[in-house]
């Protein structure tokens, strides 16, 4: 997986290949975009991220749906080329930060050099895992990622993680694959699918639940847009409780 994956960092200098153009929109089959970066068309604060969301390899824009406040320390996990960290981090404003988190030391290079690009300060890249977060307990307020926790191997664990970082009332909010209950198991079992954000989807039912254990309430799930006969681009929020608040 993770060789893969980095392989993608080679593919976003180039023309890229399957789903993608080297212009960056995404189809999988269909006339409108599933992946990339036709989906920040109209996104406020998108053209500020400039390269980053040009490579992006996302499928959708969770920003748009996470509530970002000024002040905000704001942490994308799985955060690739940086574009959604770099739209985080000039709506949270220089009181406010934004952290990406990647596994690769390719996506991680790329993403500071598309964060010097365009000048923006006020972000950390941090190298690490989704299921061993490498942040202190209630350290941050908004946790998004960008069609990366279908890929993890134990979903229920990165998102105990959110949990654990979030601070009291902090905010989930995700673009994510999400599978049709009736997926085959041969879809499923299909390592390339797996590596173009399929195969690893849970269900809107799975996801529910996993969300409900981690500890998450007010759990939204809104389909956005069909990535695949059997899955769906869809934006995800929930929220941390806050002690003594009223159920």
């Amino acid at each position: 997986m993770r060789v893969k994956y980095a392989q993608a960092v080679t593919r976003l200098a180039a023309a890229s290949d399957g789903c993608c153009s080297s212009s960056g929109r995404c189809s999988c089959g269909g006339e409108a975009p599933t992946f990339g970066s036709d989906l920040y068309r109209n996104e406020p604060g998108a053209e500020d991220a400039g390269p980053a969301v040009a490579a992006s390899l996302g499928c959708g824009v969770p920003t748009a749906v996470a509530d970002l406040q000024l002040g905000d320390t704001v942490l994308d996990l799985g955060s690739g080329a940086g574009a959604d960290v770099l739209i985080s981090a000039r709506r949270v404003g220089p009181t406010g930060r934004a952290i990406g988190l990647d596994m690769t030391p390719e996506m991680l290079e790329l993403a500071r050099a598309n964060a010097r690009e365009v000048g923006i300060e006020n972000v950390e890249f941090l190298q690490g895992y989704l299921e061993r977060v490498p942040l202190p307990d209630a350290s941050v307020d908004v946790v998004i990622s960008n069609c990366v926790i279908n890929l993890a191997a134990d979903k229920r664990v990165v998102l105990a993680e959110a949990a654990r970082v979030l601070r009291p009332g902090g905010r989930f909010a995700v673009a994510d694959v999400v599978a049709d209950p009736d997926m085959d198991e041969a879809t499923r079992n299909d390592m390339l699918q797996w590596t173009g954000c399929v195969a690893g989807a849970l269900t809107e039912a799975e996801y529910r639940d996993a969300l409900a254990d981690a500890g998450f309430e007010e759990v939204q799930i809104q389909a956005s847009h069909r990535v695949h006969p059997h899955a769906w681009s869809a934006l995800i929020r929930a929220r941390r409780p806050s002690p003594g608040r009223p159920a």
